[in-house]
């Protein structure tokens, strides 16, 4: 296989970032309209209690069966055939069935009740959700596909594509009947869910004609030169198995191996079934805290999303998409089951490299967001929520908490991250153990910090279960490069420069906090230019490094 990886890692990443940039503004524009128009109740059910449904249903169906199928085709690809790969990923669909019963009978029964006017809309919209996520599923095989085979621009169009007909769907129904939000929100998610289906088997249906077509004419004495377009599409896929749509079905495609699934791949799936139930407590924790239990009510629910979400967008539209792209990247370049020293030693200080340039990009960006996030949380805050919406502080004081999470995010999503694409089996099941206890005491801890410092208590829980995590997957990283003289550790201070600028930058805006707005904005601006500036001379290595990989993704 002549792809390459690290490219089509960073390029995933790249359009990853750009594609949440857009999806969040257009989110974020949706939920201001109906903080404005609809009231931060329905936006509390549709934002807390719905979507809480969503994720729970697609994380606990797939998360744990995509990245055990992701090594196993990186490292056991004579051991484990493409025919044994997709019946895996089709096991999502029945698993997420199965999921669909007592989340429904939790969701419409025990979780706390919605005001008896919601209660109809309430009642569909959590059967729509459930339906549209088993739907989805049924496109998994061909979405994992395109990701192995590093069809980049595939996935962020279609994704693009279906953020933008669940938000045309749901504003034009909002528009027309304020008081049908929910049910709009329900309907725009099954159109979503449809258009994943429809356009990652239709883009297959005709890739595979033109593949066909590709082949035979180069196949041919005298080939035609073929397009751009064409060579982009096609070349460098001699080992792309499928060659009609109906390989993408469960049992269709030619299984070399006999068996229908491959028991290493089933091993290794336990273990990520295992790790995933608890990450995702970890991630979701606040939220199933606020369903759960009446600590806040659907209108504070509401605020703390909404402000969650905008101190999130870090988290979301940058640190996420490196994440998964750094993810695989790993799977793809390191071997669970050999220590780096009996690795190609190429590819390990690559590895290392790699790792260090992603802990000094986010952590650099993490430092950004909670220095300037103290100064700048409330106009902010006032600029999208307008005056009612701060009115009382504590919006602002959840933001400027917030921006200390969004450095410990940042950190732990990468080295996290390296240490779940490098575990072995063995290694992952311990780990589960420990994630256990993270995920208890995170609970835990919600409840109580809660109870005696109100929403904030939240950020508070989350930011200790995150540094107990970022110092377990540190020592890992520390202990995993010390017999070769590797450290991608140092990537977590930026440098002296950095930092004091930084540091100097907090204190002026500050200072300038209780200025006109147009004077504090000012004062921000030149603030971050100056730190983007004494950041880029402190590493120009990596500024060459991304300028030229910057150029190579505009060429092609």
């Amino acid at each position: 296989m002549a792809r390459n990886v690290l490219e089509s890692s960073l390029l995933g990443a790249g359009f990853s970032i750009i594609f949440q940039i857009l999806c969040r503004i257009l989110t974020f524009g949706i939920n201001a309209y109906i903080v404005r128009h609809v009231g931060r109740e329905v936006l509390g059910i549709m934002n807390v209690r719905l979507l809480l449904l969503e994720s729970t249903l697609l994380f606990l169906s797939r998360e744990a069966i995509n990245r055990a199928a992701l090594s196993a085709n990186a490292q056991q690809g004579d051991r484990c055939s493409w025919a044994q790969l997709i019946n895996q990923m089709w096991l999502t669909v029945p698993i997420c069935a199965v999921l669909c019963a007592p989340c429904l009978y939790i969701w419409l029964n025990w979780l706390s009740a919605v005001d008896a006017i919601y209660a109809s809309q309430y009642e569909f919209a959590c059967y729509a959700v459930a339906f549209s996520c088993v739907l989805e599923l049924m496109a998994e095989s061909a979405v994992f596909v395109a990701q192995v085979f590093c069809f980049v621009k595939l996935k962020i169009l279609l994704n693009t594509l279906h953020i933008l007909v669940r938000s045309a769907i749901f504003l034009w129904i909002v528009t027309g009947d304020r008081s049908a939000a929910i049910n709009a929100f329900a309907i725009a998610q099954l159109s979503s869910a449809v258009t994943i289906v429809l356009g990652q088997y239709g883009f297959f249906y005709f890739y595979l004609k033109g593949f066909k077509d590709f082949v035979t004419q180069q196949a041919k004495k005298k080939p035609v030169a073929p397009k751009a377009w064409q060579v982009s599409l096609y070349e460098h896929m001699d080992d792309f198995p499928f060659k009609q749509l109906s390989d993408f079905l469960p049992g269709v495609m030619f299984n070399p191996n006999g068996k229908h699934f491959n028991r290493e791949l089933q091993t290794l799936t336990l273990s990520f079934v295992k790790q995933g139930v608890l990450k995702q407590i970890l991630t979701e924790g606040e939220k199933y805290v606020m369903s759960v239990s009446p600590v806040l009510s659907f209108g504070e629910q509401a605020t703390y999303d909404v402000v969650n979400n905008l101190g999130s967008m870090a988290a979301r539209f940058i640190f996420r998409p490196i994440e998964d792209s750094s993810y695989f990247y790993f799977t793809q370049t390191l071997s669970r089951d050999i220590k780096l020293a009996k690795q190609p030693q190429e590819r390990v200080r690559q590895a290392s490299s790699v790792l260090n340039n992603l802990l000094l990009g986010v952590s650099s960006i993490g430092l950004i967001a909670f220095t300037f996030g103290q100064s700048y949380s409330y106009p902010v805050l006032l600029l999208y929520g307008g005056p009612d919406f701060v009115a009382g502080g504590l919006p602002q004081s959840l933001l400027q908490w917030h921006c200390l999470a969004i450095y410990l995010l940042a950190v732990n999503g990468i080295s996290e991250g390296y240490m779940f694409a490098t575990n072995t089996s063995r290694d992952i099941d311990k780990y589960n153990y420990l994630m256990a206890i993270f995920s208890i005491s995170f609970l835990v801890l919600s409840y109580i910090l809660t109870g005696i410092f109100g929403p904030v208590g939240f950020i508070f829980a989350n930011c200790i279960n995150m540094l107990s995590r970022i110092l377990y997957s540190t020592y890992y990283i520390r202990h995993q490069y010390r017999p070769l003289s590797l450290d991608p550790l140092l990537g977590l201070w930026p440098g002296k420069l950095f930092g004091c600028t930084l540091f100097l930058a907090g204190i002026v805006c500050y200072w300038y906090q209780s200025s006109d707005l147009a004077t504090h904005l000012g004062v921000g601006v030149l603030a971050g230019l100056a730190c983007l500036l004494s950041w880029a001379l402190a590493h120009r290595d990596l500024v060459r490094l991304a300028w030229r990989y910057g150029r190579r993704i505009k060429i092609e």
